[in-house]
């Protein structure tokens, strides 16, 4: 089959589909009644529904449901069970609002909710209803819930032209995407107006004030149409999901995006909602830009509130949003689109008449369109009246900057001084460097303000004390006009340059403080290890950074938040923060200061989300308001964001790491076993089969055995049994001490005792040995275990008589050396095969030794053991004249 004919579809995109169906199909499925306003019939529409669903066995319940006493809409409740609604104290008043929690935990298959729009009390969890309805959906349940389109965050401000009233309660154009089906309520215009003249939809003074103004019939085809074209949109999107799951082409390239360009002017928000409109009518991804230059020294306290209001809004309606720093506005603009692969910018008309100036310098815009290129442009008319005043306008509204007008003024002061000392002496030129030196220092040091005061003060100081006529504005010379124009200008263009460098090195020193915190985290976090560690080192550079008190909360097995680091006992969570932190390990979704969720709570509390997901939550709460505000700006949020997800990457290689040693642990416990299973039954087996044959021996020969052989064979029984009870003996001793367990009885016993009982118990082995002893009288008692030190010694002495002529000695020598007293036992013999010297303690590893005797491999393993129990170590060595030394280190002071 040719490549072009294949209609199989893309396995990456499948998988995709398969992945986002998953997590669809563990959510609840939300259903939305959509009207073009109300009175339509959406309650009463969303009951009847229910009731089907009820009578087809699903288990329904009534969370909140308003029917604004409409008979036929009361009795679509009659037997249906409803949440009693939580009750509010607001201001002296009593409020009712939908009991989220009472509904998750009764965990019906189907809850209904009315007003998906409706804005909740001051105080509760979520500040808006379709909050509480995304909890309900994520825990699985089923929704059914109204809105009118009017309340669709994109088509605020198209619904505000069309009916002259600004609608507050709004939704995120997001829930209506992520529900399963939106349903559309429909009523043509006459008979609304009919239903509203019978008072079917609001009391009679209502009705009839209603109906000359939101109700007019101009509004609400209009509205209708809106309503329409949503439900249209919706559709579309759904055929899109249908054919990319079957590999049909779209009509559309899926690697364009669309930026808009957001500033402090109130019309930005008319912009956003215009590029969300534009996103979701071609279903492709959106961004939210807002430049800071340095030369737009204007954009201060409200305007720059605006500015994070504006991205914000952009936020929930689904863009990425950036905060970008650049020189040249249109420049920055540009090239991040081509970064960011933008295809389409939509970007503010001006609504101030073309000035002098655009003449010569061209606007933003016109500089957007020229670098643009191969992107669109969309230009939208900004938005007039009281309700969209320009960024001109806003930026008149600012407090005059008195202060900075007083440091101009006292700057070209100073530089007036100076200049009458240099007056006698120096040219009138020379006089006019002092007062742009004067500029230049106003714009670096004082700001945008004191250094165009200082630049107009120059000018006139400079005629009216220095030039003749002095003490005069008069001028005789007019070739001095031009200088005083050429210095006013030269003082214009160098305070502009320096506030501009100035504003730009900030800029700079901005991100690279950024960027070196998050460095510094990094490095500090990946040279740590211990959760308890990590924690410490992250809470320390968040207070540092964010100026702010700091707490990690961590779950324990039953899943309830723990605190295991917090900078202040003032931030330890309890009551109300406590409450907060466990909905956000349990959503993994932030919570707090500066969210939608639970906004009052003076501190913002955020999920570690790890691989295997949230495994903590981290809480900050800023020490003044300032700080507070800064949390809000979006380099902030993005720095924030980076800190928090730093620890969680931290902690979740910190247990991979912890479960990579459990594993290693168990891993050698079984190699252990193993060997372990191995060399017991071989060991085993040869002491057990000479009992054996030696038994069975006596037992064919009964009486008739002389006692000769009787005794040869008891001998042989013994000896054999002897030989299988040391080997019982050193494993239950080597399984003993390196059980992690074991705790040495230490006394401060002199080594002189120790091994003379070692020898004493091997004085049948040594007999006719050589034993050289150098123990000096003034040796220090080291804290020693007496037992389990004369068995080292027993096991070194008895493997040098073993594997040692018996002509050659042994020597014992001992030393204090660096605090520690230092042991060794040597010999003469043939010493240790070079391949062997860090093997030889290792447990059943037996040296290669023709023709002689090979043991279990245990006793230098026990010697290891005991020497690790008292802190101390052992090593093997060859002597250079031949031979093998052991020496054994046991600290003098134990170490606690």
């Amino acid at each position: 089959m040719r490549d072009d004919d294949d209609t199989r579809p893309d396995p990456d995109k499948l998988l995709e589909l398969v992945i986002e169906e998953e997590r669809r199909q563990a959510r609840g499925k939300l259903r939305v009644f959509l009207g073009a306003c109300p009175g339509v019939g959406k309650t009463y529409a969303m009951l009847d529904a229910a009731r089907l669903k009820r009578s087809e066995g699903l288990d329904v319940v009534v969370g909140l449901v308003e029917t604004h006493g409409r008979e036929e809409t009361d009795a679509l409740l009659y037997g249906m069970e409803i949440i009693e609604r939580r009750k509010v104290e607001y201001k002296g008043r009593a409020l009712t609002e939908f009991d989220l929690d009472a509904a998750v935990a009764r965990r019906p298959g189907l809850v209904l909710i009315d007003e998906l729009a409706h804005e909740n009390a001051p105080g509760s969890r979520h500040a808006k209803r379709w909050q509480d309805v995304e909890e309900v959906l994520e825990a699985g349940i089923d929704v059914f819930t109204t809105l009118n389109v009017q309340h669709v965050e994109s088509l605020n401000d198209v619904v505000a032209q069309i009916t002259g009233v600004k609608v507050h309660e709004t939704v995120p154009d997001a829930v209506l995407e992520r529900a399963e089906a939106v349903v559309l309520v429909d009523l043509p215009p006459e008979d609304l107006r009919q239903r509203l003249a019978d008072g079917k939809v609001y009391l009679s003074a209502q009705a009839d004030r209603a109906a000359r103004n939101f109700f007019r019939e101009g509004n609400l085809i209009a509205l209708r149409e809106l309503a329409l074209r949503t439900t249209a949109q919706r559709v579309n999107t759904e055929v899109l999901i249908f054919r990319q799951g079957r590999a049909i082409e779209t009509t559309w390239p899926t690697s364009e995006r669309i930026m808009v360009c957001v500033g402090p002017s109130p019309s930005s928000a008319k912009l956003i909602r215009s590029a969300k409109r534009l996103a979701s009518g071609q279903n492709i991804p959106w961004l939210a830009v807002s430049i800071e230059s340095p030369r737009d020294a204007s954009v201060t306290g409200t305007q720059h509130e605006r500015i994070l209001r504006n991205l914000e809004l952009a936020k929930e309606l689904g863009a990425k949003t950036y905060m970008l720093s650049g020189v040249k506005v249109a420049k920055t603009i540009v090239d991040f689109a081509r970064e960011q692969n933008v295809s389409k910018i939509v970007i503010g008309k001006p609504l101030r008449g073309k000035r002098l100036r655009d003449y010569f310098i061209p606007s933003p815009v016109d500089e957007i369109i020229r670098l643009s290129g191969e992107i669109d442009v969309h230009v939208i008319k900004g938005e007039e009246g009281p309700a969209g005043k320009s960024a001109r306008t806003a930026v008149a509204a600012e407090p005059v900057a008195w202060s900075g007008i007083a440091a101009g003024l006292a700057v070209t002061a100073a530089a007036t001084g100076v200049c009458f000392v240099m007056y006698p002496f120096f040219d009138l030129a020379n006089l006019v460097m002092v007062y742009l030196l004067g500029v230049m220092a106003a714009a670096v040091r004082l700001g945008r303000a004191s250094a165009v005061t200082a630049s107009a003060a120059s000018v006139l100081c400079f005629d009216f004390f220095f030039v003749p006529p002095r003490f005069s504005f008069a001028v005789t010379d007019v070739s001095h006009v031009l200088t005083f124009a050429v210095m006013f200008l030269a003082s214009m263009l160098l305070s502009g340059m320096a506030d501009r460098i100035k504003r730009q090195a900030e800029a700079s020193t901005g991100v690279a403080r950024q960027t070196e915190a998050i460095s510094a985290l990094s490095r500090e976090l990946a040279a740590t290890r211990g959760m308890e560690n990590l924690l410490a080192t992250s809470m320390r550079h968040l207070t540092s950074v964010f100026e702010c008190q700091a707490c990690f909360l961590i779950p324990d097995a039953h899943g309830r938040l723990i605190s295991r680091a917090v900078s202040t006992e003032a931030l330890e969570p309890g009551g109300k923060d406590m409450g907060v932190a466990q909905w956000v390990y349990a959503n993994g979704k932030p919570a707090g200061l500066g969210t939608q969720t639970l906004p009052d709570t003076e501190s913002l509390f955020l999920p570690l989300t790890g691989a295997s997901g949230v495994i903590g939550v981290a809480g900050i709460k800023p020490l003044f308001p300032e700080a507070a505000k800064r949390l809000k700006h979006p380099d902030r949020e993005r720095l924030l964001d980076s800190f928090v997800s730093q620890t969680a990457l931290a902690l979740e290689v910190d247990r991979l790491e912890e479960q990579a040693h459990v594993s290693r642990v168990e891993m050698e416990a079984e190699k252990l076993r193993s060997s372990l299973l191995s060399a017991v039954t071989h060991d085993f087996q040869t002491p057990l089969a000479a009992i054996a044959g030696s038994a069975e021996s006596l037992l064919a020969m009964g009486a008739g055995a002389g006692p000769a052989v009787v005794a040869a064979m008891a001998e042989n029984i013994h000896g054999e049994a002897l030989r299988l009870s040391r080997l019982v003996a050193n494993l239950l001793r080597i399984v003993k001490l390196e059980s992690g367990d074991f705790r040495p009885d230490l006394q401060h016993t002199p080594l002189q005792e120790v091994v003379g009982a070692a020898l004493t118990r091997l004085e049948k082995q040594l007999v006719g040995r050589r034993i050289d002893i150098d123990l000096p009288d003034n040796l220090p008692a080291a804290p020693m275990d007496g037992v389990l030190m004369e068995q080292l010694f027993i096991n070194l002495l008895d493997n040098a008589a073993k594997h040692t002529p018996p002509d050659t000695p042994i020597a014992i020598s001992a030393a204090v050396k660096d605090h520690s007293l230092e042991i060794c036992v040597s010999d003469q013999g043939p010493g240790l095969p070079a391949k062997d010297l860090d093997r030889v303690f290792e447990r059943f590893y037996r040296v290669d030794r023709q023709g002689q005797p090979e043991g279990y491999g245990l006793g230098l393993a026990i010697c290891r053991a005991i020497a690790r129990v008292h802190a101390g170590a052992i090593k093997a060595e060859n002597r250079p004249k031949g031979g093998a030394v052991f020496t054994i280190v046991l600290p003098l002071a134990r170490e606690s």
